[in-house]
């Protein structure tokens, strides 16, 4: 089983990470996780090439993303689960799904977030979005 993990530092993407842990047993054999983060892409302003370099917007979305994934990180290294980790960048609902199919994911992990004081009701956007375009199926998190 080839799951799709997707994380964002949040508490909601962290009980996605749990409830993998928690049910790896689940599987025939520990799941091979895709953990991945997405981080939307650096504006393209006019005159910004001659004051940033693209080293320095690779380096900031390794570090951005590097502290996205720490958390989920050290649950699945404390629970003997191994993965890819991977930051991508484009907008967070297409891109996980791309990245789901690409890989040849057979499910996809994420943790829902609520938007108003009835969030438990709602959706977060990325996950509603994921849910809408992806077929790969997908396990929401509450």
């Amino acid at each position: 089983m080839k799951i799709l993990l997707a994380v964002d530092g949040s508490k909601y993407s962290l009980d996605a990470v749990k409830c993998v842990i928690e049910h790896a047993d689940w599987y025939r054999e520990k799941p091979e996780v895709e953990l991945v983060t997405v981080h939307l892409p650096v504006p393209k302003l006019p005159g910004m090439g001659s004051v940033v370099g693209r080293g320095q917007i690779k380096r900031y979305y390794e570090e951005e993303g590097a502290q996205a994934l720490a958390k989920a990180r050290k649950l699945l290294d404390g629970a003997g689960i191994g993965y890819s980790a991977r930051v991508l960048i484009g907008a967070p609902a297409e891109t996980i799904v791309a990245h789901a199919e690409a890989a040849r994911c057979d499910l996809i992990y994420i943790g829902n977030r609520g938007m108003t004081a009835a969030g438990n009701l709602l959706l977060g956007s990325v996950a509603a979005k994921v849910l809408h375009v992806s077929t790969v199926p997908v396990l929401l998190v509450r």
